[in-house]
């Protein structure tokens, strides 16, 4: 059993920052990747940046240059720290954590969500 626990989100201006922390607990499997993905209302979830226990990084084309995602394999603890934000970047952000053998993200661990919204 694995849980995550999800904190960060919030309310924030365009071209303000947010950071966002992810806690893992449980049955870890040592070689992993944690991530953040995100799902607006009537748009498919998609990928935000994952991270492995390695250190290989993932990034959607559309946060590039503003987010960075690192890890703390000690405290099994993923962050997303998010600068320049913009009204596009409103979701439900979840944290996601799969062992290196499950390939599809939906068939690994989830958090709960927390809402990121960037508005005036």
């Amino acid at each position: 059993q694995v849980q995550l626990v999800e904190s960060g989100g919030g309310l924030v201006q365009p071209g303000g920052s947010l950071r966002l922390s992810c806690a893992a607990s449980g049955n870890i499997f040592r070689l992993n990747s944690m991530g953040w993905y995100r799902q607006v209302t009537g748009k498919q979830r998609e990928l935000v940046a994952d991270i492995t226990s390695s250190g290989s990084v993932n990034y959607a084309d559309s946060v590039k240059g503003r987010f960075t995602i690192s890890r703390d394999n000690a405290k099994n603890e993923v962050y997303l720290q998010m600068n320049s934000l913009k009204p596009e970047d409103t979701a439900v952000y979840h944290c996601n954590l799969r062992p290196v053998f499950v390939k599809a993200p939906v068939s690994g661990y989830w958090g709960q969500g927390i809402q990121v919204t960037v508005s005036s």
